[in-house]
């Protein structure tokens, strides 16, 4: 079976559990096989935005009905809950719609919603229009660049040295996250 077989077949299933579990990269790889027709790019926009909603919705069900239990109180002691307190507090609305946008607030932010008094239909709403516009931005990404992104790697296919950059850059990203996770623990 081909990799497009298995796309074609998979390719939005696929979609919908890396918007629900990942974010913005698997979208944007979404939008990327839309431009090479291996997704039609409506699919490929609706998949990432059940998949980020439906997500949403079950971290929002699981703060709500879990938000005197031991897990979220310790979820509640981390920095990015804390984060996702303080602005909630300050603008509910507007920040339901754009936790998705935030980085590292993505998976904590609708859990601190379910611990507030916002309506299970408000948080409904807003977060399905949220997740609209999300997987419309992020698809919309990857395909119109999916030009650039198909020189890049065609590039990349003839040129070593553009290897040795790009694993060096994914050796920083790396480093960079065991840095930022070690001090992450060490505060805690």
């Amino acid at each position: 079976m081909s990799i497009e077989s298995l796309v074609a077949e998979y390719g939005l299933a696929a979609l919908f559990a890396g918007a629900a579990l990942e974010g913005e990269a698997a979208v944007i790889a979404g939008g990327l096989l839309a431009h090479q027709g291996l997704l039609s790019l409506p699919g490929a926009a609706a998949a990432a935005a059940a998949g980020s909603f439906l997500a949403d919705q079950g971290w929002f069900a699981f703060g709500r009905h879990f938000r005197d239990q031991r897990w979220v109180a310790k979820l509640r002691a981390t920095a990015a809950f804390a984060r996702a307190q303080e602005q909630l507090e300050r603008h509910p609305r507007s920040f339901i719609f754009v936790f998705r946008f935030l980085y590292g607030l993505r998976t904590v932010s609708p859990i601190a919603v379910g611990t507030t008094n916002i309506s299970q239909r408000q948080f409904f709403v807003i977060n399905l229009v949220a997740a609209i516009i999300w997987a419309v931005i992020f698809t919309g990404i990857g395909y119109v660049f999916g030009d650039a992104v198909e020189e890049f790697v065609g590039r990349l296919r003839h040129d070593a040295r553009l290897w040795w950059i790009v694993g060096g850059v994914v050796a920083a990203g790396l480093i960079v996250a065991a840095i930022h996770w070690w001090r992450g623990r060490s505060r805690a």
